[in-house]
């Protein structure tokens, strides 16, 4: 069991700065890349109609598991539990503000990423990049920790295939559902 809990966010994280890594992506089409998903289908985020909201986070963990070596003190690491939960329970609002399709979207596998929809009733899909394809299409930003390349947190709204919004960084990260809800109440697009 965990020293900690995986629900809850310490007091004392440390606050990610903006460090420009996203500032290319609002505009950008999103490549066709097929994504494996918790549903067991594959899903191309690029032809999807409407308006889709993707949450990436670098990886849930697991209350029978450790975190990775120092996460509470990379800044904005800590905190997928949390931001799923929060996804989970704005996701009706979430549909009715417009959202046509949510996601969350990690480098861990379709297996590892069942076991959280399962434990967090989740009612969405979860899609992984277990090999990075489309974190390196778009070039999203990227970090290291006990031998895994992780995406840094951020979130991405499309419509219809292009990305016309972007939340980078994400902190605190139980905030980005609410964050999330309130631009697609007052959006433009």
């Amino acid at each position: 069991m965990r020293s900690d809990s995986v629900y809850e966010l310490p007091k004392d994280l440390p606050v990610p700065q903006d460090d420009g890594a996203c500032d290319h992506l609002t505009g950008m089409t999103l490549p066709p890349i097929g994504l494996p998903s918790t549903r067991g289908r594959v899903v191309d985020l690029s032809r999807l109609a409407g308006t889709v909201v993707v949450y990436v986070y670098p990886r849930t963990g697991r209350p029978d598991q450790e975190a990775p070596t120092g996460w509470n003190a990379i800044p904005g690491a800590r905190g997928c539990t949390p931001q799923s939960c929060a996804f989970r329970d704005h996701y009706e609002e979430l549909q009715r503000a417009g959202a046509d399709h949510v996601f969350g979207l990690s480098t861990q596998d379709s297996a590892y990423q069942r076991e959280a929809v399962e434990r967090l009733h989740l009612p969405f899909e979860l899609l992984s990049d277990a090999g990075l394809e489309l974190a390196k299409a778009l070039n999203l930003p990227t970090f290291e920790v006990d031998g895994m390349k992780l995406i840094r947190r951020l979130t991405l709204i499309a419509r219809n295939g292009a990305i016309v919004k972007v939340f980078y960084p994400v902190f605190p990260p139980d905030q980005n559902a609410s964050d999330v809800l309130a631009w697609l109440l007052h959006r433009k697009v």
